[in-house]
């Protein structure tokens, strides 16, 4: 199969897998605390890993495996995990899912940026007026009274959330070419004791067994199976590109809260919405090189 279209591949299937996140998370947490949820989904990430690590065959091909020198983008990668779900978690307890879902794309936008400046991927025009787009579409989710210009607490921590990630899918890009099973791995367990340690110290652990299978099962496949995708491909795509197709996540997120959680639509929602579709087309389409 053609390299890219396999790397493609990889970034609509992270996609699905982390599309789940938000509505499922939303019904987590009638029972579980956000810093504890995001242990636990950091947590199910890394035993999902590892169980695939066991599986594979053993003439797998090899994988260049994680040294030293990575340390610093390990820890980097580490902490924002730490953050950002406990941003976005604590996000959804005052909105919907499906707006937070919609405010994941912000997630393009950042991710482009840091990419264009920090590490001089090349950004063309269409990915610019996707950004733009985007951006403007956060703002209409973000903002419940232009009069007064109030705002969504709950839309502005999962803005913060998305900002958070798209430094994180930054530094995951330079560990790409290593073992994703290990990056992973590092990934969830390392953001999962974190974040356990954190809900430790709050006094936030609670015991209803059959969330926290629901949590870690959760964890599994929108951390865990959704980052090593991502991984995959970037080492194709580069940061940018795989955030472009990663952008169908929200919109997976949206139609499965409606199922699940039946949100009522808004005239600004929808008009976020249209206006976040038109900037994921613009960015989907663009047919820059890296």
């Amino acid at each position: 199969m053609n390299p890219r279209f396999l790397a493609i591949g990889y970034a609509l299937a992270a996609a699905l897998f982390y599309g789940m996140s938000a509505p499922f998370s939303k019904l987590l947490l009638n029972r579980l605390s956000p810093t504890f949820l995001a242990a636990l989904l950091y947590l199910g990430a890394g035993l999902g890993m590892a169980v695939l690590s066991c599986c594979r065959p053993a003439n797998s091909p090899a994988e260049k495996p994680l040294a030293r020198a990575d340390i610093p983008w390990l820890s980097a990668m580490v902490l924002l995990d730490i953050a950002a779900p406990v941003l976005l978690l604590f996000g959804l307890q005052t909105a919907t899912p499906a707006t937070v879902s919609l405010l994941n794309n912000f997630e393009i936008a950042a991710t482009a940026l840091i990419a264009g400046v920090w590490f001089k991927e090349k950004v063309g025009r269409r990915l610019w007026a996707a950004i733009g787009l985007i951006t403007a579409a956060c703002i209409l989710l973000t903002v419940e009274d232009f009069s007064s210009l109030a705002f969504s607490r709950g839309a502005v921590l999962a803005l913060l959330a998305s900002i958070c990630w798209g430094f994180e899918n930054n530094t995951t890009r330079v560990l790409s070419g290593k073992n994703p099973l290990q990056t992973v791995m590092v990934k969830g367990f390392g953001s999962g004791l974190g974040a356990l340690l954190l809900a430790v110290s709050l006094r936030e652990v609670t015991f209803p067994i059959g969330h926290i299978a629901g949590a870690l099962t959760l964890g599994a496949f929108a951390y865990g199976a959704s980052v090593y995708c991502y991984i995959r491909a970037q080492r194709q795509l580069g940061a940018a590109r795989t955030g472009i197709y990663y952008a169908f996540a929200p919109f997976i997120g949206v139609a499965l809260s409606f199922m699940l959680v039946g949100q009522p639509l808004g005239v600004s929602f929808c008009a976020a919405l249209a206006i976040m579709l038109a900037g994921t087309y613009l960015a989907v389409t663009e047919r820059t090189r890296n």
